[in-house]
């Protein structure tokens, strides 16, 4: 028997579960699944890793009869471009044996040929909310016809200032229908938006953002500076049996851009790098070869931290200490997915002690310290934001010397006393005196003899 089957799907989703390696259900799978399929608005918060897109997924699925029109059933707005494209994977893997179409529409590619698909029909449709809203404004689809709303990572959406797309979608959304919306964190915008589109939502929740995974084993490094980070990575990194997949989490594109290329020259095609500066096709490819194992190492901004399911990720290592305590919760939860075992890094500097102590505030958790390796090389070689601020002097700040004619406020010399007159043509103009009387040339010829 098959531990899905306490979750009263059909026989088509066990078969497809079953070929998809999955054994037994989540947590947060058991506990939104009865919910979603109750039809009640549902509002779930669960850490980045545990199963959540197939918490809503398995029960639509379920309900979710076959349909030849055009229009979409299921609306599922996802924060990027990588999320789209996986959660449409992962609804077509599920419904393998069924009759179902999912389409997904997401900005940096032609909207025209987004708008041709869209006319093909489908019954679920995965979007951004930019492109959506786009997609909306030109009458390309009409979303009239939803049951269900699925809103997933909305604190992510609210965070990159897609509220006004959000609340603008909403006005062409029916008034009946399904909202089911997933979260890592429960913000202030996160709770108005529920009070302004939801009906008395079931909340589930299961490991709150701030609670360390289980099985997840978390390090530390103490380290001096950027190229000193640089030099300890690859120490590492040379022990390709231990980091056989390693995901490198760095907070700018500017030094993620110049770790890929510390580390390409030594480790070659094994690292890829991908950031929101590199094209969508370059993107999904970089995504691909390292989710298949093609590449062994992966740079990345935050940009993947939220909702990407990659598959068999040993290692997550902070490059960098993120600025916001919750985003180490999110880079982390890369790896030791589907309750595998996974480890994480943390390199600080000096600098960003602080932001440090923040993660381990949040999570009551002291993070594990390991002795920098002694053959490892402390770099003297400082990046623009760690060398130090030179305080310059304002060169037009007045001097002794220059006060010495009067200081800032004397009179004007005679030559910056004169003002615009204008033109010769002007000043002829102005000796012109103007006849009383409408063609009395009589006066003209007097007034030109004065």
């Amino acid at each position: 028997m098959n531990d899905f089957e306490i979750l009263n799907l059909s026989n088509q989703l066990y078969r497809a579960v079953e070929e998809l390696g999955f054994d037994k259900p989540t947590p947060i799978q058991e506990k939104a699944c009865p919910v979603v399929l109750s039809g009640k608005d549902v509002v779930g918060i669960a850490q980045t890793g545990t199963g959540k897109t197939f918490a809503y997924l398995l029960p639509i699925l379920r309900d979710l009869k076959y349909s030849k029109q055009v229009n979409p059933r299921v609306l599922i707005m996802v924060p990027t471009r990588e999320l789209v494209i996986q959660v449409v994977e992962q609804a077509k893997s599920l419904s393998k044996y069924l009759n179902v179409r999912a389409l997904g529409v997401y900005g940096g590619v032609n909207i025209n040929t987004q708008m041709f698909a869209v006319a093909e029909g489908m019954d679920i449709l995965v979007a951004t909310p930019g492109r959506l809203y786009d997609l909306l404004v030109n009458r390309a689809i009409i979303l009239k016809s939803v049951k269900k709303l699925v809103i997933d990572e909305v604190d992510v959406m609210l965070d990159l200032g897609f509220r006004f797309q959000l609340t603008n979608i909403f006005d062409f959304l029916p008034e009946r229908r399904q909202n089911i919306m997933f979260s890592a964190t429960m913000t202030e915008e996160v709770d108005a938006l529920i009070d302004d589109f939801f009906i008395a939502p079931v909340k589930v929740s299961v490991a709150i953002s701030g609670t360390p995974l289980d099985n997840i084993a978390q390090q530390c490094y103490s380290v001096r500076n950027f190229f000193t980070k640089v030099n300890l990575l690859s120490h590492l990194l040379n022990d390709k049996e231990l980091y056989q997949k390693v995901l490198v989490f760095v907070s700018h594109k500017k030094n993620a851009d110049k770790l890929f290329e510390a580390l390409e020259e030594q480790f070659g095609e094994e690292t890829g790098i991908i950031h929101s500066n590199k094209s969508q096709n370059n993107r999904i490819r970089t995504v691909n070869k390292f989710d298949k194992g093609v590449t062994r190492i992966l740079i990345a901004t935050d940009v993947i931290a939220r909702g990407i399911d990659l598959e068999m990720v040993t290692h997550v290592i902070n490059f960098d200490t993120p600025g916001f305590p919750e985003n180490y919760m999110h880079r982390i939860g890369r790896t030791g997915r589907a309750e595998q075992e996974g480890k994480s890094i943390l390199f600080y500097t000096p600098a960003e002690e602080e932001a440090m102590q923040a993660i381990e505030d949040l999570m009551d958790y002291k993070i594990p310290q390991i002795e920098f390796p002694a053959e490892v090389e402390v770099s003297r070689e400082l990046i623009a934001e760690e060398r130090p601020k030179e305080i310059t002097k304002n060169p037009n700040r007045n001097t002794k010397s220059q006060l010495s004619g009067g200081g800032a406020f004397h009179e004007k010399k005679d030559k910056n006393k004169k003002t615009n007159q204008g033109g010769s043509y002007l000043r002829k103009r102005k000796t012109y005196k103007k006849p009383q009387t409408k063609g009395d040339k009589n006066f003209n010829r007097r007034n030109k003899k004065k």
